[in-house]
């Protein structure tokens, strides 16, 4: 597939995905080949292979003489990373972030106690220079290091847990954290209390605890989870006081 090709290609996805994501196009809504070749003024080629990326996600299901149509949220497959991506990036963007550290709060305090039991001590005592290396740049206000860090930290947790099924959501618990800063829900400096608690997390899943390790991972998603609720009712997403 040469450049251009991709490019027109990208460009339909990047109009198309986000306004279904949003909610622009109600379920049901019926979409045609001929009818996206002359909006985008792309070919059919380009035009067929949009389609099967957004099918690829379950946004739309495309059937001979029914054309194109928009299927209920319902059956979207809501872990894809570019449909997370989005999401955020529309108006229902604190929706999504409920619902993804809601996930997290289910998720990573098991992880973090699986790590704790599971994982090789050199691997365990490497997340503890992790969160060192967190406390450094959170505290310097560099956020963009911190990101790098935040995400390879729960990245790790997750590895360490050994359990496929938890590093497969690998992907999604970086969008959290990426979509957090990138939308300006951090603020200039992470807070002192979340930064200690990171370090209590690699400590205790370095010294084999835990339980100890899944108490204090609760208590770093569980205040987002709060944060994220206190911002909803204030409608000042912008005030959310979350260390991550």
């Amino acid at each position: 597939m040469g450049t251009d090709h991709r490019t027109l290609h990208n460009r339909v996805l990047a109009v198309l995905g986000p306004a279904i994501a949003a909610g622009e196009y109600s379920t049901g809504h019926t979409f045609t080949l001929q009818g996206l070749e002359q909006d985008f003024g792309v070919s059919r080629t380009v035009a067929r292979e949009a389609v099967r990326v957004l099918e690829s996600m379950r946004l739309v299901v495309s059937r001979p003489r029914t054309g194109i149509r928009v299927r209920p949220r319902k059956d979207w497959s809501v872990f894809d990373p570019q449909l997370i991506r989005w999401r955020l990036a529309g108006s229902g963007r604190m929706e999504q972030l409920r619902t993804l550290n809601e996930l997290r709060e289910a998720v990573e305090p098991g992880a973090a106690a699986l790590a704790a039991a599971r994982g090789g001590e050199e691997e365990r005592a490497q997340l503890v220079v992790l969160a060192d290396q967190m406390e450094r740049t959170g505290r310097a206000g560099d956020l963009e290091t911190f990101l790098d860090l935040d995400v390879a930290f729960h990245r790790r947790i997750l590895e360490l847990a050994d359990n496929e099924m938890l590093v497969g959501l690998t992907q999604v618990i970086s969008e959290v954290l990426v979509g957090r800063t990138s939308y300006d829900l951090m603020p200039h400096h992470p807070r002192p209390e979340a930064l200690r608690l990171h370090c209590a997390v690699a400590r205790a899943i370095r010294d084999g605890l835990p339980e100890v390790a899944e108490a204090a991972m609760r208590s770093i998603v569980t205040e987002v989870v709060t944060a994220l609720k206190e911002d909803d009712r204030e409608d000042g997403p912008q005030a959310a006081p979350d260390g991550r």
